[in-house]
């Protein structure tokens, strides 16, 4: 891992930085990464830039911060990443994040208020406020940062035209193999399709196991609570979603698969959700 420690000729804030680049970043795009370096570098005296190779060193430079104020430069995974970390070390508490997006799926990081232009973004680590907000923690120490889906969202083929549109006929010939050695009715993957599952909210049950479910989604709610929406499955007319506000969600039944934030988790026969209420702060525009 290589750490560079820089002094900028002016300063914007009185932190000390740790500038924690995701190595999926400066794949990704180099160009904005150093683009935020030269920000955080010119606004932040003394700012120390680590260069990770991998989720070891990138847990290790968190973990030997000291009084630095964390900078996170990667995509919706590595902040997760991040706060599950600093989390499992019960460091949240006294430590605010920041993260300049950067890489394939940001989509977490906008919701949170956090911009994603690499220049805007930098600002905000040098000239935001810190919000705390509320975390979901599972019974395995897992986190969630804004929203959890059942089942997860499905995986593209990987089977794809080509950009100008024209099916190769090498392609052609890999899917008349695939149609011809795969079995008429595949088994269906767990979590996919409608499920048996009981949900109950602050030990109350929104919908139990005789009752066949589309999808469940948990999103923030309320300051201390997140809100729970059940979608049964229905035959011939729509059923009408069912809905909770709560701070401890189980999720139990047939096995299955969630996904929480940018993570594919499962599958599991049972997992417990309790909001944290302001347990992390994330540094946005002011």
């Amino acid at each position: 891992m290589a750490e560079v420690a820089t002094s900028g000729t002016s300063s914007a804030t009185s932190d000390q930085l740790l500038v924690v680049i995701d190595p999926v970043a400066r794949r990704a795009d180099g160009e904005s990464v150093r683009i935020a370096r030269d920000v955080l570098r010119a606004g932040a005296a003394g700012a120390k830039v680590c260069l990770p190779d991998g989720p070891e060193e990138f847990a290790r430079a968190l973990s030997r911060r000291g009084s630095r104020r964390p900078v996170v430069v990667g995509d919706d995974r590595a902040l997760v990443r991040a706060v599950e970390l600093l989390h499992r070390r019960r460091e949240l508490a006294g430590c605010a994040l920041s993260l300049v997006p950067v890489g394939g799926s940001v989509s977490l990081a906008r919701a949170l208020g956090v911009p994603c232009g690499a220049v805007a973004a930098a600002r905000a680590v040098l000239d935001g406020a810190e919000r705390r907000m509320d975390l979901l923690v599972d019974d395995r120490d897992g986190v969630v940062l804004g929203a959890l889906r059942i089942p997860p969202l499905g995986s593209p083929s990987p089977l794809r035209h080509s950009p100008d549109g024209v099916t190769h006929p090498w392609l052609r010939t890999c899917r008349f193999l695939v149609r011809t050695l795969a079995p008429a009715r595949p088994p269906a993957a767990p979590g996919s399709g409608p499920t048996r599952l009981r949900v109950e909210v602050d030990g109350e049950t929104l919908v139990d196991l005789h009752q066949s479910v589309e999808a469940v989604s948990v999103v923030p709610g309320a300051s201390g609570t997140a809100r729970v929406e059940v979608r049964p499955a229905s035959v011939g007319a729509e059923a009408s979603p069912l809905s909770a506000e709560g701070s401890t969600i189980t999720v139990s039944g047939a096995h299955f698969r969630y996904r929480a934030d940018a993570v594919v988790s499962g599958p599991v026969r049972t997992r417990t959700w309790e909001v944290r209420e302001g347990a992390w702060g994330l540094t946005v525009p002011a």
